[in-house]
C-alpha cells in the first residue's frame, strides 16, 4: 500500500498546476483504498507479486477517483469524507476536465503490463460504469423504479469496479478461468453488498464518521434499496410519504421518510440483501487455495456488511 500510494502520487504530478492541486485534493482526502486493494489481494492469492500489480492498482484507484469527480459534479454535492468536494472548492469545469484527466492518466498506465487482457477488462469497465451512471441519471426521481431495476444501476455503477479490481488479480496470476471468473464473481458480489450498505448508511450513518449528510440520495431524487421496500411493503401513508419525496427531491420529509423506513424495516431488509451479496462473494472464491490473501478477501466480505463509514 505504500508503494501503491508513492505511485499515484508521482502519477498524478503535473506541469498544469489546477491538475496537480486538484488531484492532489481529493486523491489526498482519504478514503479505504479498497478497490486497488483488491487488485493486490487477488494477485498475491493467484501467486502474483511483481510490479504490475502496484500499476494496475493505481489504475483502479484513478479510474475510482474520475468518477466520483464526475459525480459530485452530476449530484451537485458539496460534502464527501467529511470535506467539501472538488467541484465546490474548485469548481465544476475543472472537476470535470480534471476526472478526464486522471481517466487519461489510467488508460496510459494500463498499457504498462502489456497484457491486452488487461485492457480488454478495463476498457469493458470504464464502458460499463459510465452506462450506470447515465442509468442512475435517467431514473433520478423515478418513484416506480423496481429492485431489479435498481440492482441493475448498482451493478453497472458500482459492482463493475470491485469485479474488474479482482478480475485483474487472476489475469497477472495467469489464474485459470475458473478462478479468473470465481474472482470476478467475488468482485461483484462484494462491491453490490458495500453499495447497498451505502444506501443503508444513507439513512442510519453518523455524518462526523460517514463523512456525508444524512439523506444526500433522498436529496438528490434517488430511489435507493430502502425507499423501494417502502414503496413495495409500506402501507398508504408511509407510501405516499417516500413517493412525494423522491419524485420532489430535498430534504423537507427527510424525518418522515426516515420514520416511514424504520416502520417498515426497511433498511434491514437492505441489511439481508447486502449479507445475501456477502455470502455469495464468499462462495466465489472457494475454488481458492487457502493463503493468507485469501483470508483477507474473506474477511472484506465482512467488512462490507458490518462497517459504520
Amino acid at each position: 500500500m505504500e508503494a501503491l500510494d508513492c505511485l499515484i502520487r508521482e502519477k498524478v504530478d503535473s506541469d498544469v498546476v489546477l491538475v496537480r492541486s486538484i488531484a492532489d485534493y481529493i486523491i489526498g482526502s482519504g478514503g479505504k483504498r479498497l478497490r486497488p486493494t483488491l487488485v493486490l489481494l487477488s494477485a498475491g492469492a493467484c501467486g502474483y507479486e511483481g510490479a504490475y500489480r502496484i500499476d494496475l492498482a493505481a489504475v483502479i484507484e484513478f479510474i475510482h477517483t474520475a468518477t466520483l469527480l464526475h459525480d459530485d459534479v452530476v449530484d451537485e454535492s458539496e460534502f464527501r469524507r467529511g470535506r467539501k468536494t472538488a467541484n465546490t472548492e474548485f469548481g465544476n469545469a475543472a472537476s470535470v476536465l480534471v476526472g478526464d484527466f486522471l481517466y487519461s492518466r489510467a488508460f496510459q498506465m494500463m498499457l504498462v503490463a502489456g497484457n491486452m487482457r488487461v485492457m480488454e477488462v478495463l476498457a469493458d469497465a470504464t464502458n460499463t460504469i459510465a452506462a450506470g451512471e447515465v442509468l442512475q441519471l435517467m431514473n433520478t426521481h423515478n418513484a416506480d423504479l423496481n429492485e431489479a431495476e435498481y440492482f441493475e444501476v448498482i451493478r453497472r455503477k458500482t459492482a463493475k469496479l470491485f469485479e474488474a479490481a479482482a478480475q485483474l488479480g487472476a489475469i497477472l496470476g495467469a489464474a485459470t478461468t475458473e478462478i479468473e471468473q470465481g474472482l470476478a464473481r467475488y468482485g461483484a458480489h462484494l462491491g453490490t453488498a458495500f453499495q447497498l450498505i451505502d444506501d443503508v448508511l444513507d439513512y442510519s450513518g453518523e455524518p462526523a464518521t460517514t463523512g456525508k449528510n444524512i439523506g444526500d440520495d433522498l436529496s438528490e431524487g434517488k430511489a435507493t434499496l430502502p425507499l423501494i421496500y417502502v414503496l413495495k411493503q409500506g402501507g398508504a401513508q408511509h407510501s405516499a410519504v417516500v413517493r412525494s419525496a423522491i419524485e420532489s427531491g430535498g430534504r423537507s420529509d427527510l424525518l418522515m421518510v426516515r420514520d416511514a423506513i424504520v416502520a417498515c424495516g426497511a433498511l434491514e431488509y437492505a441489511r439481508r440483501a447486502a449479507r445475501r451479496e456477502a455470502e455469495l462473494a464468499r462462495q466465489s472464491i472457494g475454488v481458492l487455495p487457502s493463503s493468507a490473501f485469501k483470508d483477507s478477501l474473506l474477511e472484506l466480505t465482512n467488512f462490507a456488511v458490518e462497517r459504520v463509514y
